[in-house]
Order: structure tokens, then sequence, then C-alpha cells
């Protein structure tokens, strides 16, 4: 049986024609699009072997070339199992690398599709943006932000990374949260690597001096010392190399982390800085410049990044040199020659050194300021109680007293037993929920209305208590009654009934 497509069918129609004489063989190669010399071909074929001269030689026959099958097998297994959330291009990479299998792109294409697991970035209309090219040099522009994700780990961290517009090298660091301290760190890397640059181009975020913090930013503080000018973008597509960076990052970095096991920070900057950048990303993502002139200009010897990379905050000082920081107050020990009361002294906050007092581009010493601590209610309680025990001994009678300090008799005889036993710390107010109240009524009268209840709880307070009167089992009135229930939590007849049941099961 031969198996035909419409083409090959209309090709042994036009040849049998032309056999027969019904056409010419200048007619045929018109109809068929094909030379004088293909239709003699297929005319001395015909005459051979008969309609059979359609087919092709190699159908059916698997190619020389073909993947054995074991090895797509066991590719297919690794995707599931192992490298499930790679794409393509890097499975390929990481198959070569750690499996030593070699397999191209598009293969592994069709066979991922064949088990239905494809790795698929996300797809939305966009809108049409004018292309901006790259700058000239490198230098000239730096692009900053931060991306939460989960790196590693079911938490998630910022991976905060500054990237150069016109070469695409990247400093970056992971950090548990995108703060101002990260970005200062990531700045100052890059500075002591490279040098002072021209621009920082970011988002409008607080960190860097948008709308919510417009007034004061550290970070628009710190690159006004430096002369580096901020720009601000519209949209997160102006400042598209950095979030494709981040693309990039998700895409490549977590499988990675992943299969290195690596689930703190300290490793994964390691593996950040050590192997990923320096074997990935610079030999493929990184790009020359247009101008190979750099326009990092070398740090001056009189700049001190300790002092510009920090936290820089306010405080003004008192008439008696104090100062207040961190809920702490803190006395200006360095001599001065005239006064500084209310005026404004600098806070520089690191978090390995905690923090220095600066005036005038002046470091003073400081020292905290301990302040007695305030006398807590509890206290006194405790020295009121001692004030009436104080007035006993002078009186010498306890009601006399008790008439004066308007306390009950009961109360300071209480009162000095403690003390007896453990002195003043024994006047401390201790918990006794135990403890039951001296008119609260007997266990035994209790338990007498509660059986009592459960064997009639059609019954209401009043019923219950003319019952156990008449009954001579106990003498308790209806407000009693009463009491008892809500203390037993059986106040209502379902819940008396609820709990006779419940009785009755265990």
């Amino acid at each position: 049986m031969i198996v035909m497509d419409s083409k090959a069918q209309l090709t042994v129609d036009i040849i049998a024609k032309v056999v027969e004489g019904r056409i010419t063989i200048a007619n045929a190669a018109k109809l068929l699009s094909k030379s004088r010399r293909s239709i003699e071909r297929y005319v001395k074929r015909y005459q051979q072997v008969g309609i059979q001269f359609a087919v092709h030689g190699n159908s059916g026959k698997s190619p020389p070339n073909k993947t054995p099958k074991s090895i797509k097998q066991a590719v297919q297994a690794l995707i599931k199992d192992k490298y499930f959330d790679l794409n393509l291009l890097h499975l390929a990479e990481q198959l070569e690398v750690n499996e030593h299998i070699f397999v191209k792109r598009e293969t592994l294409r069709g066979w991922a599709h064949d088990i239905h697991h494809v790795k698929r970035a996300k797809r939305r209309r966009g809108k049409a943006r004018k292309r901006r090219e790259r700058m000239e040099a490198a230098g000239l522009m730096m692009q900053m932000d931060g991306s939460p994700h989960r790196w590693f780990g079911d938490k998630k961290h910022c991976l905060i990374a500054m990237i150069d517009d016109a070469t695409s090298e990247i400093h970056a660091e992971f950090f548990p949260s995108e703060t101002t301290a990260g970005c200062l760190k990531v700045m100052r890397d890059c500075i002591e690597t490279k040098g002072l640059f021209k621009t920082l181009y970011v988002d409008r975020a607080g960190i860097f001096g948008g709308p919510k913090r417009c007034n004061f930013s550290q970070m628009q503080r710190a690159c006004e010392e430096l002369g580096i000018e901020i720009i601000f973008a519209n949209s997160p597509q102006g400042k598209g190399r950095i979030e494709r960076a981040f693309d990039t990052f998700q895409d490549r970095l977590v499988p990675e982390l992943r299969l290195n096991n690596i689930k703190d920070i300290a490793s994964a900057n390691a593996y950040l800085k050590h192997v990923f950048i320096p074997q990935f990303w610079q030999p493929q993502i990184q790009v020359k410049s247009k101008q190979q002139i750099s326009e990092f200009t070398p740090l001056s010897k009189h700049t001190n990044l300790d002092d510009i990379c920090v936290i820089k905050e306010h405080r003004k000082i008192r008439n008696d040199h104090t100062f207040s920081y961190g809920n702490k107050f803190y006395l200006i020990d360095s001599p001065l020659k005239h006064s500084i009361s209310n005026q404004k002294i600098e806070i520089r906050n690191t978090s390995k050194k905690g923090f220095t007092a600066h005036f005038a581009g002046r470091q003073l010493k400081v020292s905290e300021v301990i302040e007695p601590n305030k006398v807590t209610i509890e206290e006194l309680e405790i020295q009121k109680k001692l004030e009436v025990l104080a007035l006993v001994d002078k009186l010498g009678n306890v009601s006399a007293a008790s008439r004066q300090s308007g306390v009950s008799r009961d109360t300071i005889y209480r009162h000095l037993k403690l003390v007896k036993q453990g002195g003043p710390d024994a006047l401390k107010r201790q918990e006794t929920p135990n403890l039951r109240h001296k008119n609260r009524s007997d266990t035994e009268l209790e338990q007498a209305v509660i059986d009592f209840s459960l064997e009639n709880p059609h019954l209401g307070q009043q019923q219950v208590s003319l019952q156990l009167k008449a009954n001579k089992i106990v003498d308790v009135s209806p407000a009693g009654v009463r009491y008892i229930w809500l203390r037993e939590n059986m106040n209502t007849m379902a819940l008396r009934v609820q709990r006779a049941r419940n009785a009755e099961i265990a």
C-alpha cells in the first residue's frame, strides 16, 4: 500500500499522461514547475517501478544521525526531576556541563513539549516605546533597582543591583530586604571597584528621594555629596536594562542556587560574585562600549566613603549639652570652647560600629546618660501598704490605724502576716487562680446542685431551689443556683441537656 499526498498524486497523474502521449514534456514541466530533465527522469522511473517513483527513497527509514531513544528518555527524566525550572538554552548548557550530554536546543524543545514541560516567559501586550540607544562610554549612567524574590529557600530576599548602561557590567548583592543601607553598600562597592560615575538612573521609590520621601533621602544626600546626579524614570521600561537583568537572574540564578543547595545569604552572595557573574554574565552578557575611554573618575584622596555612605540623622542639642537618640540620652564629653546648645548634631549610624556624633566636621565623644527608673504601679501599691503598717507601729492599735487609713482590719492583719513570713517582697500581688472566695458556696453544695440539674435539665432555677429544699438535700436560693450554672456554663436547658449526654457517654 502506497500512501501519497495531493502533490504526489498530481505528479503521478501528469507523468502517466506524458507516458500515454496525451501531454508533452514541455507542458508537464510547466504544470509541475519542474525542469525538462526532471520530467524525463520521472518518466524513466515510472516506466521502471510504476507509481512508486513518487515516494522518496528515505521514506519510512530512520535518519542516520537520529539521537538514541535511551538518551531522550534520560533527558526527559532529568527535566522532570532535576532541571524542571530551567529554560531551554540554560538546560542545554547544564546537560553538557554536568551530565556530558550534548543536545541541540530545538531537539530539547521537542522532547520537552512531548512531556508537556516547557518553561515559558510571561507574554503581555506591550506599549509601543521609542528605543533608547546605550550610552557611548562606561560610567556615564548606572541603573539601580532591587528585586524581591524567593531566590533561595522559602523566604523572600532582595537582590540589589547596579548595571552600567553602556557595557551591562553589573554589581549586585543579596539583602534581607530593599533598604537604604543595602543600596548604599552596593553603590560603595561599585565606586571602590570602578570609580565615580556621572548619573544614577532609578525609579521613584522613597529610598532614592521619590514622592514618598521627596524632602530627604539618604541615597539622594550621598549622591549630592559625591557629585552624582539622580535621574528618575517615569516607567519601569525606562530603566529596562536593569529590569531585563533581573529577568535573567530569576531565570538562571534561582535554579543554579537550588542545584548547589544554597540556602543562606552569605553562600548566595559568594556564588553570585565569584561564580555566576564571572563565568556567565561577563563572557555572555557584558558588551563593549562604543568609546573605549571610560568616564569613571578615581575617588579623590580627600573623599572618605565612611563619612558619606552611611545613614545620617540630626538631633537638636539641649541646653545641658545632651541629645536623645534611639530612646536614650547622651551627654557630649568633648571639651568645647563655646556652647553649642540649640544647634543640630549629626549622627552617623553604621550597623557594624554603632553610631558616631559629629558637629562642624568634628567627631565628638559622647556617653550615655543613665536616668533613674520610674516607680511602677506595683511598687507604689507596696509602698502604700508599708505606710499603713508603719502607722500601725506608730499608733500601736490596728483598729485606730484602720480608721485613720481606711484599710480594713482583715487586710492589715493579712499584710502583717505576709511581712512577718517573707518581708516586704511578700506584699507583691500573687496570682492565685484556684483560691476560692470566702463567700462562695461549699463544694458539696455546688456538686449537689449540678447533679440535680443534670438529672432534671428542664427545671428552672426557681424550681431547682424549691425541689432541693423540699427534699432536704441542700438549702440554696434561686440566685445561688443561677451563679453555679453560670460558673459551670450550664445556664440554659440546651447546655444542661448536652452536658448530661456527655456525662452518660463518658
